[in-house]
C-alpha cells in the first residue's frame, strides 16, 4: 500500500506503540542539538535533520511520525519496537552494528576539540594530558576521548549544551564534539567569550564510524532499502541540496573542506 508523508505534530509524552501499522514512528532525542534539531517551546523539534528526515520520508512514500526520547534511550526504544527509525546523528559505527542496524550515511562531519582560550592544548593524547575534557554521554566523542586520551579526565554530560555551559564557567578545559554543532557554540556570545578551536582529530579513525545514518531494526530489511533508495533520490534530484543550503555554506554530506 502505498503511503504517504505525514507532517505530524511532535509526540512529547512516553513514546506508546501506534495501533495504526503504517505509521513509522520516527525517533529524535529530546536534547536540544543545533543545527540539526532542537526543540521549539512546544517540545516540537526544528532543524537541519527534521527537515531532510521528512524529505527522505516522503521520497520513500512512507507515513512518518516524530516522536521523542531521551538521547540514551533511543536504542532500547527502537529494539523495544517504540519507535520504528532513530534519526539523531546516530554515527554508524561497528559496535552499535551489534545491536541494530544503519541506513547508508546522510551526513558526516568532523569532530573538533574546543577549549578556553590561552590555554596550551591540542587534540593529541599529549595535548590534553592532565586536562578535563567534557563529552556527551553515550556518544562517539564519548568513546574517542576513552580510548585516545587515557591521560585526560572526562566528564560526562546529558547534552551538549550542559558541557559548553562548563566550559564557559572554567568548570572543564574542553569538549570534544562534531564540528557544526562547536562551530555553532564558537559564534555565540558565551562561545566568543570563552573558548576556541583547537584542532580537528582523526577522522577517519574506527570509534568515529562511517557518517550518520538512520538506526533500525536489524530485521527490518525493506524499511532499510526504501530509506537507502531515499537518500539516493533526495541527493539526486536536488532537494538536499536545497534544505542544506538553508542551514550550511557547503555539502554536509561529506567533511567540510578545510
Amino acid at each position: 500500500m502505498k503511503r504517504h508523508l505525514l507532517l505530524a505534530t511532535l509526540t512529547t509524552a512516553c513514546l506508546v506503540p501506534l495501533a495504526q501499522a503504517d505509521i513509522t514512528r520516527v525517533g529524535f532525542a529530546t536534547e536540544p542539538y543545533p543545527p540539526f534539531a532542537t526543540p521549539d517551546a512546544t517540545g516540537e523539534p526544528h532543524g537541519w535533520e527534521v527537515d531532510i528526515t521528512r524529505a527522505i520520508c516522503a521520497a520513500a512514500e512512507l507515513e512518518c511520525e516524530i516522536v521523542t526520547t531521551s538521547w540514551d534511550g533511543l536504542i532500547p526504544e527502537l529494539t523495544g519496537d517504540k519507535i520504528d527509525v532513530i534519526a539523531a546523528s546516530l554515527s554508524i559505527t561497528e559496535r552499535r552494528r551489534e545491536t541494530i542496524a544503519f541506513s547508508d550515511k546522510y551526513y558526516q562531519t568532523p569532530a573538533v576539540l574546543v577549549g578556553a582560550q590561552g590555554i596550551d592544548l591540542a587534540p593529541t593524547p599529549e595535548g590534553v594530558a592532565g586536562m578535563t575534557i567534557g563529552v556527551q554521554s553515550a556518544s562517539i566523542h564519548q568513546a574517542y576521548v576513552l580510548e585516545h586520551f587515557p591521560e585526560a579526565t572526562v566528564r560526562e554530560y546529558q547534552t551538549q549544551d550542559e558541557a559548553h555551559q562548563d566550559l564557559f564557567a572554567g568548570r572543564i578545559d574542553a569538549t570534544l564534539a562534531d564540528r557544526l554543532v562547536l562551530e555553532d557554540f564558537l559564534a555565540s556570545h558565551e562561545g566568543r567569550m570563552c573558548c576556541e578551536l583547537k584542532g580537528e582529530v582523526a577522522h577517519d579513525d574506527a570509534t568515529l564510524g562511517e557518517g550518520i545514518g538512520f538506526g533500525l531494526r536489524q530485521e527490518d530489511e525493506a524499511l532499510r532499502e526504501a530509506l537507502n533508495a531515499a537518500i539516493a533520490e533526495v541527493r539526486a534530484d536536488g532537494t538536499y541540496a536545497a534544505i542544506t543550503e538553508r542551514y550550511f555554506d557547503f555539502d554536509i554530506y561529506g567533511a567540510p573542506a578545510e
